[in-house]
């Protein structure tokens, strides 16, 4: 028997869920026609801004825009809170495990996590062996990508720890929704978004150097031509601060400092927007163009933060996901209040041989992978696909994870044939600094082909406005 997804806004009878019953009685009097000119006129803006992302692959050098959906995607407070606090609780035992792993590594000689899926880590960088981070807080920003099966619960389906994007589509979305449909801001208690830059620019104020009473902050891009450029100038103008290229930046006596048309300028916290491997070619890539010389010795001195630390991407590897939830029970005494998407690890033979067993059945990602590149959707699989697939596993099975293929819950989306039920999933936003702090909602993705499980905007999906109701 098929199971249905869990519908947002639906109740199996047809009739409007209690959050979505103001909204959906305002929607079904809205006509074709005039959703179709909304949504128009908000490509036409989105265009207009600039709101694209670069393309890399068969269509490297190209912009693209994200599609923005019409019909918002509306959580009800209590669920949000319940969702809030599992948030809160899986980014303090990550940034634990972090610190953890960088010191005394004891959940490793515990035997919690095998010691080779850490120190045989791409993402482990042991150059950052022993360094302390002010608050021990190592990811400043986090993008926890949540999704809803079954009869709608929250699972958690990866941690992006590294340089989590796509928060000024949530922001942008906001507005536009604002600006299309403004009676409806009227009549529901929408939590707002709009304050997250400041929130944002407040946190990483918080973690600056101990002693530097009035903290400078510097946004490093890698420059325009990566695909979230957009996102790094919104951010940087919205905040108030620079954005910066590698090149603006350079070392001197143990700090960091900008370049200025009134002189240096001393740095004290950069929001890096590159990967480690790029941020410091005497400690890293010795060919990358794009950092700052001699960044990893300010760093180490403590002279300058960097958010997110450098190695945070031993947290959001593939491999160690299936662990978090012991995580959770090791440094914080407690249950994990979010579940895991229950994961096959394919190092492990017996759940490489179910895998391979039940391929056509199961999702299977790279440890590795992102962007939902690298991996295998078995149910949307040919045959020859899934022959190639196997024996890339058969290969490198320690480089894959498997998972169900769940039944991501679906909402009304407004589409060419009218409007149709598509999958999503939503990415929230924790802020760590002095406290932790979680803007009302976060991105949602929407899959915008029928059927289709794959929301990220590389592989054609689109987005959608977020609410959380206050009341």
């Amino acid at each position: 028997m098929t199971v249905l997804p869990y519908d947002e806004m639906l109740l199996p009878d047809g009739s409007h869920r209690g959050h979505y019953r103001g909204y959906g009685d305002w929607l079904g009097r809205q006509s074709a026609d005039r959703l179709a000119r909304r949504r128009a006129e908000a490509d036409s803006l989105f265009h207009r801004v600039g709101i694209t992302f670069a393309v890399y692959g068969e269509d490297e050098g190209t912009e693209r825009l994200i599609p923005f959906d019409v019909v918002p995607r509306i959580l009800p407070a209590d669920d949000w809170q319940r969702l809030e606090a599992g948030l809160r609780q899986r980014v303090r035992a990550l940034n634990a495990f972090i610190g953890d792993v960088y010191h005394g590594q004891d959940i490793l000689r515990a035997g919690v996590i095998p010691p080779e899926l850490i120190l045989c880590n791409v993402q482990y960088r042991p150059e950052m062996q022993g360094i302390d981070v002010p608050g021990g807080i190592y990811a400043h920003i986090a993008g926890i990508d949540v999704v809803r099966a079954g009869d709608g619960e929250f699972h958690v389906l990866e941690d992006n720890l590294r340089v989590p994007s796509g928060v000024s589509y949530m922001l942008e979305n906001r507005k536009m929704m604002m600006r299309l449909f403004p009676e409806l801001f009227a009549r529901h208690s929408v939590a707002p978004v709009e304050h997250y830059p400041d929130v944002l620019l407040e946190n990483l104020r918080s973690v600056a150097p101990v002693g530097v009473a009035d903290p400078v902050v510097a946004l490093l891009t890698p420059g325009a031509h990566n695909s979230a450029y957009f996102e790094h100038a919104f951010l940087a103008q919205q905040m108030g601060v620079e954005l910066v290229e590698g090149q603006d930046l350079f070392v001197r006596d143990d700090a960091v400092y900008m370049r200025t048309t009134s002189g240096p300028r001393r740095v004290d916290v950069i929001y890096r927007r590159m990967d480690d491997d790029f941020i410091d070619p005497l400690a890293f890539r010795p060919d990358s163009m794009l950092g700052v010389p001699g960044l990893l010795s300010v760093y180490r001195a403590g002279r300058v933060t960097i958010a997110n630390a450098i190695g945070t991407g031993i947290a959001d590897d593939k491999s160690i996901y299936p662990y978090v939830p012991e995580m959770i029970r090791f440094y914080l005494d407690e249950q994990p209040l979010l579940a895991n998407v229950p994961t096959f690890i394919l190092r492990r033979p017996d759940d490489l041989a179910y895998t391979l067993a039940h391929l056509a059945e199961l999702v299977v990602k790279e440890v590795h992978g992102a962007g939902g590149y690298g991996m295998l959707i078995g149910p949307a699989a040919s045959r020859e696909e899934l022959a190639a697939f196997r024996e890339r596993i058969l290969a490198n099975p320690e480089g894959y994870i498997a998972q169900p293929t769940l039944a991501l819950s679906t909402c009304p989306t407004f589409v060419e044939a009218g409007l149709a039920p598509r999958h999503i999933d939503l990415r929230p936003y924790v802020l760590s600094g002095r406290e932790i702090t979680i803007v009302p909602g976060g991105l949602t993705r929407v899959a915008l082909r029928a059927g289709s499980l794959v929301v990220n905007s590389s592989q054609g999906g689109g987005t959608k406005d977020t609410w959380v109701l206050e009341r």
